[in-house]
């Protein structure tokens, strides 16, 4: 059966141990679980960390939100309607009617912040919002202003219950796809089914799944035909139809009929274990603008403190005047210094980003990649697999004079027989797959594969990696077809060449167009042959190609291409793993791409569409955005309401709205970085 909601929620995954900055520039450990736990949640406990000047919101953690919210809530409204009754009656109520009027209300709505305040300063923390905030209010109180001391927790807790909505949906999109990690695996042993977890399965299991069960590890369909929801890989809302031979993926979900998985390997090894650490992952790698945040706050709030005191201490002593009225300035510059606008709402801005890509089927390592997106001029693409469907056909068999065409058909055979290359799938495929048994291969990354078998050398590659290996009478094709040919040799005899054929993607000439519409220059780099790199690009105008390039000469190409503009490379095999950890942004695609190229990129797009990567740079573009006019609001109305405030220009109702109200927008102007249309359409 389908999983419920409430076990997809109770299936829950945190993030690994690491050390990280708080958004106020402590460096605390954060608190982590080891790892995913099964049928329980595996959330990390806790809030902030210590010195923190604001709360954080954590993407991975399963907040028990349905319990608490109503409670939250109804305290809230309650405070409220308080505040706006005693308003309304003004100055009807004695002393302590007063006080009891708005003092329960002062407690229940504050409770948290005031223990959480008391916390801090039992273990010596004093600067952070809770102490700023539990300070001011009961300051508040002393002065006898007890509505500007109800007002100032219920706008803070206003503030804390709109960003929990705010981050709510772009937490509930990584979230969901956390929940599609499988839980269970029904492997068969002769005529039983046993259940074992997905951890434990391993290659050469034959896994059943039922109708409506998810795939719990990564295989190839023995027995049964299916439609598949691929959606938690790829992205894609329609499901594929999956027969025998097919290729499934772990936690894509079978929609109808059983199927028999002959697994690939354990869950850890699958796609979909891939990308939740990839996933859990990109929450450590903070952005240049959060780092800014983090140390811009260290220092800000003590400094402010200082500057509190100041204002209360230093102009009675030196022009005169009432030590109350200075102490209300000083109340009011701490309640407007509280940074949260600034340290909750970029984060959010950049997690709502990450949230927005995730659900394009785009997997962002980190709010930094983000940032790095946003300021590329120039993209390199790879053509084979990438540009390209990476689906090969021979579409010609030309053997050299005097040899047999059976005998260059068994010769690629062999020499091919263990490659994983595009090109050698595409031979197998047409010429059968040679027994591996007894088969000694190596590969050269870029130029081809050499197989030793019976005591003979078998290769297939570029004509001159041929002529490298001493094959003699090598004959080089001059020819425009845009078909790759592969040149087979024996032992020190030149057999032949064989022509493959792949078939450009309907959605490259789409993703070229849109990143030339936003002024990016699109660039091409291959391994392939000049004529077949020169009618590829011309076909989709491509601003530049370098083709005949081995790996070590991609990353100089790309410099050559592009000078001093900051480019990003999008590519999907092994040989693309150099330039996707050398460019500005390495893009990988998900579905075909390598192991090492997805380790080596900073982005990885699950379906392989490439207009995808048109849809991040305006997702890129708009979270920055997001941030700087978070920025500029925060600091520009801060700024303001000091000077206001020392002036004395302004009192607690009008440093509550600096301090809650300007944190309040900023949050709500930050998730609009986990919604919106502005991207362009898939």
């Amino acid at each position: 059966m389908r999983e419920t909601e409430f076990e997809k929620e109770t299936v829950g995954a945190c993030c690994v141990g690491h050390e990280g900055h708080c958004g106020c520039g402590v460096h605390a450990e954060e608190a982590c679980c080891g790892g995913h736990v099964h049928g329980g949640h595996a959330a990390a406990e806790g809030g902030g960390h210590e010195g923190c000047a604001c709360s954080h919101v954590n993407p991975f953690k399963d907040e028990p939100e349905e319990r608490s919210d109503l409670l939250d809530l109804c305290v809230l409204v309650m405070g409220a309607l308080v505040l706006v009754v005693g308003l309304v009656i003004g100055g009807g109520f004695t002393v302590w009617q007063r006080r009891l009027f708005y003092g329960v209300p002062f407690l229940l709505c504050g409770a948290p912040v005031l223990a959480e305040g008391w916390r801090s300063v039992r273990s010596g923390r004093f600067f952070n919002e809770f102490t700023l905030m539990g300070g001011a209010s009961f300051a508040a109180v002393g002065l006898g202003e007890l509505p500007e001391a109800l007002a100032v927790m219920i706008f803070y807790q206003l503030g804390e219950w709109f960003q929990e909505r705010a981050v709510g949906r772009s937490r509930r999109s990584i979230r969901s796809l956390l929940a599609e990690k499988p839980t269970v695996a029904h492997v068969l042993e002769g005529d039983d089914v046993r259940e074992i977890a997905p951890e434990a399965v391993r290659a050469g299991m034959r896994v059943l799944v039922r109708p409506g069960g998810k795939i719990p590890v990564d295989g190839k369909i023995v027995s049964g035909e299916a439609r598949v929801d691929t959606a938690s890989i790829t992205g894609e809302p329609v499901p594929v139809r999956a027969v025998p031979g097919s290729g499934v993926y772990g936690g894509t979900v079978c929609l109808d009929g059983s199927l028999v998985v002959e697994a690939s390997g354990p869950f850890e090894d699958s796609e979909i274990a891939r990308v939740l650490n990839m996933v859990e992952r990109a929450a450590e790698n903070k952005s240049p603008v959060e780092r800014f945040v983090t140390r811009f706050a260290a220092w800000y709030t003590p400094a402010v403190f200082g500057a509190a005191l100041l204002t209360f201490v230093i102009p009675p002593l030196v022009m005169g005047g009432g030590w109350r009225e200075w102490f209300y300035r000083a109340l009011v510059l701490l309640m407007v210094s509280c940074p949260c606008a600034l340290v909750i709402s970029v984060p959010l801005g950049y997690f709502g980003g990450i949230g927005a890509a995730s659900k394009r089927g785009i997997l962002v390592k980190g709010g930094g990649v983000l940032d790095a997106v946003s300021e590329v001029s120039a993209v390199a693409f790879d053509k084979t697999g990438t540009l390209t469907e990476g689906v090969f056909q021979v579409t010609g068999v030309e053997p050299a004079e005097g040899v047999d065409k059976e005998e260059l058909r068994e010769a690629a055979r062999v020499a091919e027989a263990l490659s994983g290359h595009p090109l050698a799938r595409s031979i197998r495929e047409a010429f059968g797959t040679a027994n591996p048994k007894g088969i000694e291969a190596s590969e050269a990354a870029g130029k081809g594969v050499s197989a030793l078998w019976n005591g003979e050398r078998f290769l297939a590659g570029r004509a001159s990696w041929l002529r490298e290996n001493g094959v003699e009478g090598v004959c080089e094709k001059a020819t425009r077809s845009p078909a790759t040919v592969v040149y087979v040799g024996r032992g020190r005899r030149f057999l032949g060449t064989i022509a493959v054929s792949d078939v450009v993607r309907a959605d490259s000439a789409r993703a070229v167009a849109a990143l030339r519409d936003r002024g990016i220059r699109c660039y091409m780099l291959t391994g392939d042959r000049r004529t077949t790199a020169e009618h590829v690009a011309g076909e989709l105008k491509m601003d530049g190609y370098r083709a005949e390039l081995l790996p070590e000469m991609k990353v100089t190409a790309l410099r050559e291409l592009v000078g001093d503009e900051r480019a990003a490379f999008v590519g999907d095999g092994v040989n693309d793993a150099p330039l996707l950890a050398s460019a500005r942004v390495g893009i990988a695609m998900g579905a075909l791409g390598s192991d090492v190229a997805i380790e080596a990129a900073d982005a990885v797009i699950l379906n392989d569409a490439p207009s995808r990567v048109a849809e991040l740079v305006g997702i890129a573009h708009r979270t920055r955005r997001i941030v700087r006019e978070n920025i500029a609001v925060s600091l520009g109305m801060k700024l303001l309401f000091l000077v206001l405030g020392v002036l004395g220009a302004i009192g607690l109702w009008e440093a509550i709205f600096a301090d809650v109200g300007v944190a309040l927008l900023a949050v709500l102007n930050a998730a609009r970085a986990g919604g919106g249309t502005e991207y362009p359409a898939a």
